[in-house]
């Protein structure tokens, strides 16, 4: 893939936020995905990242803004809105599991050291590691809409903000690794494809450890802790729902020469959900994250 002119994202794709807005007057179960403390920690973990992690992606990808088709450069205005509200919608998220009696503490802390971190480093760095995460972002929200017991027994705003969630990851895969084509049009594709390899295996090597840790950490406030607990965690990712054992062929996908988010059209999923949203349309040339973020 050596010049964003054969982007395989699609012409017709259309980004467009939904702006919903969840729970806000529910209160969140500690267990509130049917009651399962393992996928309940696996998710409330999860989401604790989201809100930073989130804005440190649209800054990394509106760094590299300059000069891309007009096409992207309002692709790259959706994404923005969604992600910040993703991020709005996370934050109302993770205060809910604080009211239900979770300490985030620890695992805010380690969002914040991994963000001081990533101050210190180039902006093209930030970019690799923006699309290699997004990746992952997309690979876990075609996991969930395909499995239909995912959500099955979920209280349901925070069952509908997960699928409401990755239909837009899904939507807007590909605008950041368009984005890295723009940036790096002028590499080698040697160039390119190692240096974003490398990236996906180092953000790889940290971004499953720091998702068990996180599930250990806000299992051991409910008393569960020892072989059977870490057990089960590995068998929520590796055995059903499996997310980790099913994200692993599009994961190994990401190092095929000519991989392309919209190599693999899912839009299909999006049109299964798409109808559960249609009342929280923005328009498409609304003003931006501003109005987003209110």
């Amino acid at each position: 893939m050596s010049s964003l002119s054969r982007s395989p994202t699609p012409d017709d794709l259309s980004i467009t936020p939904r702006d919903r807005r969840f729970g806000r007057d529910d209160r969140q179960g500690r267990w509130w995905l049917n009651g399962d403390p393992i996928a309940s920690a696996f998710h409330t973990a999860l989401s604790v990242t989201f809100p930073r992690g989130e804005a440190m992606f649209i800054e990394a990808v509106k760094a590299h803004r300059g000069g891309v088709s007009d096409k992207l450069a309002r692709e790259i205005r959706a994404f923005t809105q969604q992600e910040v509200i993703h991020s709005r919608e996370h934050v109302v998220f993770n205060k809910k599991a604080t009211e239900a009696g979770y300490d985030l503490s620890e695992l805010d802390a380690d969002v914040s050291h991994v963000l001081d971190l990533i101050k210190t480093r180039p902006a093209i760095v930030n970019l690799m590691a923006t699309i290699a995460l997004e990746h992952y972002t997309a690979m876990m929200a075609s996991v969930m809409l395909r499995d239909p017991k995912m959500y099955r027994g979920a209280e349901p705003e925070w069952g509908a903000l997960w699928k409401w969630h990755a239909i837009e990851e899904i939507e807007h895969k590909g605008v950041a690794y368009d984005t890295w084509l723009h940036a790096t049009k002028d590499w080698s594709r040697w160039r390119r494809w190692k240096a974003k390899s490398l990236m996906m295996l180092v953000v790889t090597s940290r971004f499953w450890p720091r998702r068990v840790k996180g599930m250990k950490v806000l299992l051991k406030q409910d008393g569960l802790t020892g072989w059977r607990v870490s057990a089960r965690i590995w068998w929520y990712l590796l055995g059903s729902p499996g997310i980790l054992r099913r994200s692993f062929v599009p994961w190994l996908a990401y190092f095929m020469p000519g991989f392309h988010p919209w190599n693999h059209d899912d839009r299909a999923l999006i049109q299964k959900y798409e109808s559960d949203y249609a009342d929280a349309l923005m328009p498409a040339h609304s003003s931006g994250p501003e109005l987003a973020a209110t």
